[in-house]
């Protein structure tokens, strides 16, 4: 009898065990997306506030089972490669990314890499259908990259440079007070575009304006920005306009802090990443920023958006939330679930068509060059608990009132892409 309860039980566990493994065969393959940034290096702060935006993205998704496909429900798979800021890095990072099976190349915090990575992509889908990948671009902004360098391949979810700016030239063109500017970027094409495109607007909608300096220093590399700040000062310029981001923003407003200058910064990035902290009260009502959705955008929708992130991460120092970043993600998934294959021309075709919405922010992908269309808002910082501001930065005490909203229509530009489609 103990014989044949043994032998039973034996059985029964080689059965339960021969479930688990067919239950675990079944299971769909996950879809691998692989985030290609500079997680390292003098801008690692930023790879990470990316790094955190994404993985709460894909959460989500899979917390509500994953990507529906005709085989079953697919979880989305997040892995990190790390470019260290580096063109050639970011290269090695997509080959790598390529052999471990990825199929969704995500990267952004450089207009140049994407441009090298998108160059690199359209050749390896050339040769290697089999192994085709998309790329997902949440932050690079140079307008070429959607304009004569735009690819089938490649979808931006950020607002281009120029439509940045021109956000920002709303609430520009009626500052009266300001007669004078100074034009500081990184020297790349990200910066290089920022400086054309001020020029262009404030010719449009502030002729008046003396531009008084114009100048490009080294991308990350600039570890005091005194004689910078300095020069500013001398200048008589009442505003800095500028595309800095990362360390290279918090630096330069520390230095103009310090050299006393009191003009505004018109900024594309002053909203976070410890620039609010650096100024103080000194940056209340003198820094101004654009972004396509601000913390505190006055609805329930988004201030529930601001509390469900801070409950996934509570720490001051990783508030830095991308509504962008949820979008992106959140398309992809409709994408492919649309698509009903895993096939990237079809998963991009679908794509080229998505509509989505989140937390009442909504954005669609126009087909003619990939370029998601999507509302716009400019904000002013001041202290937290001040009217419009509920929600401060990175436990600063400081956030940024919403002092202008573009519609989608209204922050729309024309393109110059001739997208090139394969077969």
């Amino acid at each position: 009898m103990f014989k044949f309860r043994r032998g039973l039980l034996k059985s029964c566990a080689v059965a339960l065990c021969g479930l688990v493994f067919l239950s675990a065969q079944a299971a769909p393959a996950p879809i691998k997306l692989a985030l290609v940034e500079g997680l390292s290096g003098p801008f690692g702060n930023t790879g990470e506030a990316v790094f955190r935006n994404l993985i709460w993205a894909v959460e989500r998704v899979n917390a509500r089972g994953g990507v529906p496909l005709p085989d079953g429900k697919h979880q989305l798979a997040l892995e990190r490669y790390d470019s260290k800021g580096q063109n050639e890095e970011a290269l090695s990072a997509l080959r790598a990314a390529i052999d471990d099976g990825a199929q969704y190349i995500l990267q952004g915090n450089s207009s140049a890499t994407a441009a090298v990575l998108i160059d690199a992509i359209t050749k390896h889908n050339d040769r290697e259908p089999a192994k085709r990948v998309l790329l997902l671009n949440y932050a690079a902004v140079d307008p070429t990259l959607t304009n004569e360098k735009c690819s089938f391949w490649h979808f931006r979810f950020d607002a281009h440079a120029g439509m940045r700016m021109a956000a920002l030239m709303a609430v520009f063109k009626d500052d009266a007070a300001v007669k004078s500017v100074y034009i500081l970027g990184q020297d790349y094409s990200f910066g290089q575009a920022v400086a054309r495109e001020a020029k262009r607007q404030l010719a449009l909608q502030r002729p008046d304006v003396r531009v008084v300096g114009d100048e490009l220093h080294p991308l990350g590399r600039v570890k005091d920005f005194i004689p910078y700040a300095t020069k500013i000062k001398a200048s008589g310029a009442q505003a800095v306009i500028t595309g800095n981001f990362g360390n290279d923003l918090t630096l330069l407003v520390k230095a103009a802090r310090e050299v006393g200058f009191e003009g505004k910064f018109y900024t594309f990035y002053g909203n976070a990443l410890g620039a609010p902290a650096a100024l103080g009260d000194a940056g209340v009502g003198k820094v101004i920023a654009v972004a396509d959705w601000l913390p505190n955008t006055p609805t329930a929708q988004s201030q529930a958006f601001v509390q469900a992130f801070r409950q996934r991460f509570p720490k001051p120092a990783d508030d830095y939330l991308h509504m962008r970043m949820q979008l992106m993600v959140e398309a992809l998934a409709q994408a492919i679930e649309k698509a009903g294959t895993m096939d990237l021309i079809a998963v991009a075709a679908s794509l080229e068509g998505a509509n989505v919405s989140l937390y009442g922010q909504t954005g669609s992908m126009r087909a003619a060059d990939h370029q998601f269309q999507q509302p716009l808002a400019v904000g002013s910082m001041d202290r937290q608990g001040t009217p419009g501001v509920k929600f401060d930065v990175e436990g600063s005490g400081y956030g940024f009132r919403v002092i202008k909203q573009t519609s989608a229509a209204q922050a729309e530009m024309p393109t110059t892409c001739k997208m090139q489609r394969p077969g």
